[in-house]
């Protein structure tokens, strides 16, 4: 049973990475930010279209290993139609899930982001999975300084 779930989160993981959603430049964005991971050579930049606190619409454009990728185009996905204050929650969950800072995640509650829950097993990996997640907290702010994994 582990195995199959593993192997179905890996066919996740590999469909976002050769098919992102979201992979393209938002010229109309309200918030634009570049992110970088130094260590894996990752690069992104995170576009965001808001409407009040609305996460109207959001896209990215980059390079980067499987993982950083799947994550970056699963978070594009989830956060529209989210509100910041949602989407800064479900930062404070990835980020929990990923580093094994807590044990507890249901991950039921995070839907599709727990395919990325098994990168805590990996340390070197932790920083492809949430390069997005802390790009855009930044965005979330409306910093717009480049957010590094270092």
């Amino acid at each position: 049973m582990f195995e199959d779930l593993r192997d179905l989160y890996q066919e996740v993981i590999f469909d976002h990475n050769r098919n992102p959603r979201n992979f393209r430049v938002m010229d109309n964005a309200d918030r634009k930010v570049d992110g970088f991971n130094p260590l894996c050579g990752d690069r992104l930049t995170l576009f965001l279209k808001m409407s009040g606190d609305i996460i109207e619409d959001a896209s990215f454009q980059g390079s980067g290993c499987a993982i950083s990728t799947a994550s970056v185009s699963l978070m594009t996905e989830i956060i529209k139609g989210k509100t910041e204050a949602e989407a800064e929650q479900l930062f404070e969950i990835f980020h929990k899930m990923t580093t094994g800072k807590d044990e507890e995640i249901q991950l039921e509650a995070v839907g599709k982001l727990a395919v990325l829950a098994g990168v805590r097993e990996y340390p070197a990996r932790v920083k492809c999975a949430t390069l997005a997640w802390h790009t855009l907290d930044a965005a979330l702010k409306n910093q717009q300084q480049p957010v590094s994994t270092e």
